[in-house]
């Protein structure tokens, strides 16, 4: 497998998957919207030689399309961890003839793993004082508060039991020796820091930049808390994972990253961190964080400065996000035996909305599945979850959409739990990091017969402006916007036009809302929140329960408050408009609409 950033690039140019850039370039806005615009036509990893203010080169979009991410990761991981989780079934009762088939599965898993060895590439060159503006981490959006380290890989050891973890948070640079460090809830870097300060002591903290592609994978899976990520890493990796002597810290240092920042996050230090344009499509506000201390920077001699840009559907972290998904999905009857099959959709932000598919051997022994998936790790900062009780393909989203909407009643199937915990990064809530949680559920034969057409909306003139039809029983309409009728959602569930829709979505503009599935996600799950958005024709107590009678309205306009959805400025627009063949004299690179990105595919 691929030990390093240096081995990847050259796969990269041996495959016709990655195009140098000579042309000096900026790292303020410039190359990000280079790269946006190149994703969302599906183009090439990009390597930007000539930066200015550095003299480091930057490589962007290196995920940025299925075959890339195979090429990083390959099928040999998920084929080990399928082999992982089917040896109970296969070796028990133990035989030597069993023992002797599973011999090529025992000595992978042998393979897996750490060394430690006394130096590493990434201690070529030593900068001490540190120098971070020296590196060339970049601007992405006009109102982001500075510049970022958008593929930070954050080494941590819990205080008490050195259980290690690796996380991608992402870093904000205040000056050369400190920045910002959003550890969001329920992320393990934040819960060794908790540790930390309640003792009064500072943090170790190592921040790494490159390395084997490995190792971003293993960042940002959901893992167990006691599962340390290198592990994983060295899974994907194929051999164990070479960590060296730091020579200015305690905690290891990863032997092939490119960069690596070593320093300490002291007790009860805040700093304003953010804005930041985010990969749900909005910017991410201002909130006070810890700060990282940086002692010294290590990097290799010629070393290469990787980074992503984040954003609306589909950027780079969705396509690493669906690998991920892949990769793990064996795990989940393991971990949750009552679950068979689970998705998050990258569309929504992935903690936005996920499906699964659950046994009900027993009368709602699927909302045990639910509670399960909703107390798993950073599973439970899903917002909504969709289950079902039969298998089905939880990637085709209308199929499945209308698959639960025959089947579900709204009486005893929608679960709608308020004053609880959500993603950090989604504003829908009434507060940051507070939200509500919503289950719906289609078990069991259909209930219903779906309307397939649009209505005659007549008597809707005045409250309904248009309507689209998204799929069977789910209707689209818009109406005044949220700032002029706040309470339109709710008014529009008594018209008798939409009596016979289960599902009615009020949107901002019903034509581009139904006009792709991916739209459709990225609008209804990322603009709503489960406890003060769903209206309903009626809805009483019964047995301590809440029973809703259908249609049931989700109110997906953009509320007063939400942060700004993410658009490049038009200087920056323009300047690449004009310089795009000078980044591509060939013109071998097609221009993608950024703004968009993949929402309309």
């Amino acid at each position: 497998m691929i030990k390093n950033l240096t081995e990847f690039i050259a796969l990269l140019r041996k495959e016709n998957e990655i195009v140098e850039i000579s042309a000096q370039v900026n790292p303020y806005l410039e190359i990000a919207e280079i790269h946006r615009r190149v994703i969302a036509a599906e183009g090439p990893a990009l390597l930007f030689t000539n930066v200015q203010g550095s003299t480091f080169p930057v490589v962007t979009n290196l995920f940025g399309t299925q075959k890339r991410v195979q090429l990083a990761f390959g099928k040999k991981p998920q084929e080990l961890i399928k082999k992982i989780t089917e040896l109970p079934e296969n070796l028990f009762p133990p035989t030597p003839q069993k023992l002797w088939k599973e011999k090529q599965t025992f000595f992978d898993f042998l393979k897996i793993g750490l060394k430690k060895q006394k130096n590493g590439s990434v201690t070529e060159v030593t900068q001490v004082p540190p120098k971070m503006k020296n590196l060339p981490l970049l601007t992405s959006w006009l109102e982001d508060g500075g510049a970022f380290v958008t593929l930070p890989l954050v080494y941590t050891e819990h205080p008490e039991t050195k259980m290690h973890n690796l996380g991608m948070y992402r870093i904000h640079r205040y000056d050369d020796k400190t920045t910002g460090i959003h550890w969001q809830i329920g992320k393990g870097g934040g819960f060794h820091y908790a540790v930390a300060e309640s003792k009064k002591q500072p943090l170790p903290m190592n921040l790494n930049i490159g390395g084997p592609p490995a190792l971003i994978l293993s960042a940002i899976a959901p893992l167990p808390e006691n599962v340390g990520e290198l592990l994983l890493a060295s899974l994907v990796l194929g051999e164990k994972l070479a960590l060296c002597e730091n020579p200015a810290g305690t905690l290891p240092l990863i032997a092939e990253a490119e960069f690596v920042a070593v320093g300490k996050v002291p007790p009860f230090k805040r700093q304003p961190e953010g804005p930041f344009g985010d990969h749900y499509g909005y910017y991410s506000l201002q909130h006070d964080y810890p700060v990282f201390e940086i002692d010294a920077i290590f990097h290799k001699k010629n070393a290469v400065f990787p980074a992503t840009i984040v954003g609306k559907p589909k950027q780079e972290d969705f396509f690493i996000g669906d690998y991920l998904q892949e990769l793990l999905s064996p795990l989940f009857p393991l971990v949750m035996p009552s679950v068979t099959d689970l998705w998050s959709f990258g569309e929504t932000g992935y903690h936005a909305l996920s499906a699964a598919v659950v046994r009900e051997r027993y009368t709602r022994e699927g909302l045990a599945g639910a509670f399960r998936i909703l107390g798993e790790g950073q599973l439970s900062l899903t917002k909504f979850l969709l289950l079902t009780d039969k298998p089905q393909n939880l990637k085709d989203f209308k199929s499945l959409l209308v698959y639960i909407l025959e089947r579900t009643d709204f009486a005893k199937d929608l679960y709608i739990f308020d004053n609880l915990s959500m993603d950090t990064l989604d504003y829908s809530g009434p507060s940051v990091n507070k939200g509500s949680k919503g289950i719906l559920a289609g078990f069991g034969k259909p209930v219903r017969e779906l309307p397939k057409e649009t209505p005659n909306l007549e008597e809707c003139s005045g409250l309904i402006n248009d309507a689209s039809l998204f799929c069977d029983g789910c209707l689209v309409v818009e109406g005044e916007r949220y700032a002029k009728n706040p309470a339109l959602a709710q008014e529009i569930t008594k018209l008798s036009a939409l009596k016979d829709f289960p599902l009615v979505i009020l949107a901002d503009s019903a034509k581009e809302t139904t006009s792709t599935t991916s739209r459709f996600l990225w609008t209804v799950f990322t603009r709503f929140e489960p406890a003060a958005d769903i209206c309903t024709k009626s809805s009483f107590i019964r047995r301590n329960s809440i029973v809703y009678e259908n249609p049931i309205v989700i109110d997906a306009r953009r509320k007063t408050p939400y942060p700004k959805e993410l658009f490049c400025d038009e200087k920056t627009a323009k300047l690449v408009d004009n310089r795009w063949n000078d980044y591509f004299p060939n013109k071998n690179v097609k221009m993608g609409e950024s703004d968009k990105a993949h929402l309309d595919k």
